[in-house]
């Protein structure tokens, strides 16, 4: 119930999920919280999880830092694969908080 002068109002009752994700999005939460589940993600996708020393996640844009050279080419080959794999984990957990943007990862780049 809210307070409106004199008269208590009543308000629709909401699931928690969707309070969790209405507050992460007034607290302006979302894009670490998205970053966080990208890299997840890729830790689960790719199998090399091993051999990633460094990440970082800026406009759709997945950048990968990969120690063994081998597993780099192997990486890059199969990129597109890759990718869809990503966008299909994110969206099929849920937990994503979508801005509206497409696809949360775009792109990947290996080094």
């Amino acid at each position: 119930m809210a307070w409106n002068g004199n008269r208590i109002g009543r308000k629709e009752a909401q699931g928690m999920s969707e309070l969790i994700v209405q507050y992460i999005r007034e607290m302006k939460l979302s894009s670490g919280f998205n970053r966080q589940r990208v890299f997840e993600a890729w830790d689960a996708v790719s199998g090399a999880s091993r051999y990633t020393v460094g990440r970082f996640f800026r406009d759709g844009v997945l950048y990968c830092t990969i120690s063994s050279s081998v597993v780099r080419n192997r990486l890059y080959f199969q990129r597109d694969v890759l990718l869809k794999e990503l966008n299909a984990y994110l969206e099929s957990e849920g937990r994503y908080i979508d801005d509206g943007a497409g696809q949360p990862v775009k792109n990947i780049v290996l080094k």
